[in-house]
């Protein structure tokens, strides 16, 4: 494989998002978020399409041939982050009421600043979402 090989246009990027109940991440992923259920496997992992991503859902596990002494485990503390993400909204308040009738429990009702109008929520199991319209 050459420098040129990689990346190349046929790949393509997948998240993978620890959970604990797998049923009730695929339906706040489909039914919450408008995500497309691309694949089930084993009652153990979820693949959604969400805006042109990749995220894959699974639930915990321990240490595997191909990756020895890691474990997968969901968050356990909700005050600490180590990533999120963002979703680019063209209007904050329009995409907080569709998510609100959704179901989905924001951490705050959207807050503007100079730059940005924002406003946080989480899945499930705690991963940190924000949607942002950028202010000119």
């Amino acid at each position: 494989m050459s420098n040129r090989d990689f990346p190349t246009d046929a790949m393509e990027l997948t998240t993978i998002l620890v959970v604990r109940d797998i049923e009730a991440s695929k339906r706040f992923y489909i039914e919450g978020l408008g995500g497309e259920l691309y694949r089930e496997y084993g009652g153990t992992s979820v693949v959604v399409r969400f805006l042109s991503n990749w995220i894959l859902l699974v639930t915990g596990g321990g240490p595997t041939e191909d990756k020895p002494n890691i474990s997968f485990a969901e968050p356990t503390d909700l005050q600490k982050v180590d990533h999120s993400f963002t979703i680019r909204v063209p209007d904050c308040g329009a995409a907080y009421d569709t998510l609100i009738q959704r179901g989905i429990l924001f951490l705050t009702p959207p807050v503007e600043y100079e730059w940005e109008i924002r406003a946080f929520f989480r899945d499930p199991d705690g991963h940190l979402f924000e949607i942002s319209e950028t202010r000119a």
